[in-house]
């Protein structure tokens, strides 16, 4: 895709002629794939796990090799710093993910940190001074696949959740975050969004098919779409599936079933971009003789436009209550995340284009159909992202894939858009 070569050279401006070893880069990837890797090439390294302990205690040796220090926060959230010549400076930041959804791939979250930390590898090995000190961050549960809702760490930081009640966030099994966290030896003392940030920019894989279908190389995000979780409990009746007549039966999972169907069907009314998803489904009590008499499942509504999403709520939540009628079972609907659409800062974003036309690199605008840590992040700091095709839009599957020379443009743009703001802010 990228028509540089893996080390991505090339481009003026801020920085000079430093760029990143792509090679590097890409050897840090392999590597942290290790720490969860699965039998089909993927990753399952669920957020304080003994898999993110491992992998946290390797980014910390990294960092150190390259001149840093390291932190982390009372969330778990780590921050490895290279000094700049003005240290009373607001850091200006980069970062993402190293937790990984149970069947997910090598490079969503994944090169957010490690492109950061060929960054950081690059000012390093050239000796290039910043006035502001540079920092990296592995943010805490981004992915929500164990304790729900995504971004739980950078929401706390970004002050949208109160520390206290991430804390006692659980996951499917009754474990409290507090004591996982603590569990692994990552609860730093630091008070989580206490931490000073100047900017901060985020390198991703796209997650969809956009750049790969228009021979892209980065994609200059300017924004992330609006999305809602919710949690659904369908309560009915546990009876014998032989002698329990059709119209007798309050069947809990055939109710689920046509309420999956409605938020299909609710999406595609509000399109074209909105989308819909039933992702987890708990059936009760699961046995291949008994009618179902409890099923959990969650719901992801998203798009572009708040408005639009308030009406998928308003339109789902009409369908449900009528299928839950007409089943006869009982219903509790809870929305348990709510991420309005992010419009990231114009400077940032103008740094990021102008930077990947430096490089030559094949560019367009795009808005983020995924949730990031840098949706937080805007809230509180001037910030943007950059993405990466990935092959065939492809993410959150053991066969995520993307070409390491496409990873290290982005990471090399990340680079100069850094600089770009070094030299920029508190000038």
């Amino acid at each position: 895709m990228s028509n540089t070569g893996a080390n991505g050279t090339g481009g003026q401006g801020a920085g000079g002629n430093v760029t990143v070893d792509g090679a590097a880069l890409w050897n840090d990837i392999l590597e942290t794939a290790r720490f969860g890797g699965t039998p089909k090439g993927g990753i399952r390294r669920l957020t304080l796990t003994e898999e993110d302990r491992l992998v946290r205690d390797w980014f910390i040796a990294a960092c150190q090799a390259v001149g840093c220090t390291v932190t982390y926060d009372s969330m778990g959230n780590q921050f490895a710093r290279r000094p700049g010549t003005d240290d009373s400076l607001p850091p200006i930041t980069m970062g993402s993910h190293l937790d990984t959804q149970p069947t997910g791939g090598k490079f969503d979250g994944i090169i957010g940190v490690l492109g950061g930390l060929a960054v950081l590898r690059a000012l390093h090995a050239t000796g290039h001074d910043t006035r502001h000190p540079i920092e990296l961050i592995n943010w805490t549960n981004e992915e929500g696949a164990r304790f729900a809702p995504a971004m739980l760490s950078s929401g706390v930081f970004a002050g949208v959740f109160t520390e206290h009640e991430a804390l006692d966030k659980t996951d499917r099994a009754g474990i409290r975050f507090e004591d996982a966290l603590v569990g692994i030896g990552y609860r730093g003392t630091e008070p989580c969004g206490q931490h000073p940030v100047a900017a901060y920019f985020e390198l991703h894989i796209e997650q969809g098919p956009i750049l790969e279908a228009e021979n892209k190389t980065i994609g200059v995000v300017t924004g992330v779409q609006g999305m809602r979780w919710y949690e659904v409990t369908l309560t009915g009746r546990d009876s014998h599936a032989g002698s329990t007549p059709m119209t007798m039966r309050a069947d809990a999972l055939l109710a689920t079933a046509r309420m999956i169907e409605a938020v299909n069907e609710v999406a595609l009314a509000h399109g074209p971009d909105a989308v819909g998803t039933v992702g987890l489904i708990e059936n009760r009590p699961n046995s291949r003789n008994v009618v179902p008499g409890e099923v959990f499942f969650t719901i992801d509504l998203r798009d572009p436009d708040d408005a639009v999403v308030e009406r998928m709520e308003a339109t789902f939540r009409d369908r449900a209550e009528a299928i839950a009628t007409e089943c006869g079972v009982q219903m509790i609907l809870e929305r348990v995340w709510d991420s309005p659409a992010v419009h990231f800062d114009p400077a940032c974003i103008d740094a990021v284009r102008r930077t990947a036309g430096s490089f030559g690199y094949p560019a367009r605008d795009i808005v983020s159909g995924a949730g990031h840590d840098a949706a937080y992040m805007a809230r509180i700091t001037p910030t943007t992202m950059i993405f990466v095709p990935c092959a065939g839009g492809l993410s959150h599957n053991e066969a995520e894939s993307a070409e390491s020379a496409d990873v290290a443009a982005g990471a090399n743009v990340l680079l100069r858009a850094v600089l770009d703001a070094d030299a920029r802010l508190d000038a």
